[in-house]
């Protein structure tokens, strides 16, 4: 594999296990229950599929309108 890739590799491995253990934090030295970080991570779900949503029907009304302009100017 080349360096890039490795080192991409390793910060995910290194990402993922912060998160573990952050979680782990949470739920014993704060007493969130689990029930409510899977709330939370419903919650944050949602939230990203919101802004990926908003993001496509942007996109899609800036290339439309791109389309309908250039329509008119070729008249």
């Amino acid at each position: 594999m080349r360096k890039a890739k490795w080192r991409y590799l390793r910060t995910l491995v290194i990402s993922v296990f912060c998160l573990a253990a952050l979680l782990w934090l949470a739920v014993r030295q704060f007493g969130v229950s689990p029930e409510e970080l899977l709330e939370l991570f419903i919650a944050a779900g949602l939230a990203v599929l919101l802004v990926i949503a908003l993001a496509g029907i942007a996109a899609l009304l800036w290339v439309g309108l791109r389309k309908l302009l250039r329509g008119r100017r070729e008249d």
